[in-house]
């Protein structure tokens, strides 16, 4: 029976050691008055307010950042490359009737060679 006993006697003594010393805490604590509460709840409040509205504000300047801006410079660059591959198409059929130019001198040149060399 004895060396049974001694744990459970062991853990209620540190039970009751555990709540006296809690006990003797709690009475150490300095607790806040209830104006100190109050205060303190409505300064947190307002810098809740204060950020949430900084936030709602940064939402609108940058929805329209995008809107307006990003959207025009998107359909700007569209138009940019839509010129380009326009100007690039011109510049390769431009290349084609200059070769068709080349082929109808050199082909008149040479008809005109032959008749040379006919005449004669």
């Amino acid at each position: 029976m004895g060396k049974a006993d001694k744990p459970e006697k062991n853990n209620n003594k540190k039970q009751k050691h555990f709540w006296k010393d809690f006990k003797a805490e709690l009475k150490k604590v300095i607790w806040p008055t209830r104006s100190q509460v109050v205060n303190n709840t409505v300064i947190v409040l307002v810098i809740v307010i204060i950020v949430t509205a900084l936030c709602f504000v940064l939402d609108l300047a940058f929805e329209a950042l995008n809107t307006y801006g990003i959207d025009k410079l998107k359909s700007t660059v569209q138009n940019s490359v839509s010129n380009t591959i326009e100007n690039n198409n011109n510049v390769v059929d431009g290349n084609n009737t200059v070769e068709n130019q080349t082929n109808t001198i050199e082909n008149t040149d040479t008809n005109q060679i032959t008749d040379t060399q006919e005449g004669e």
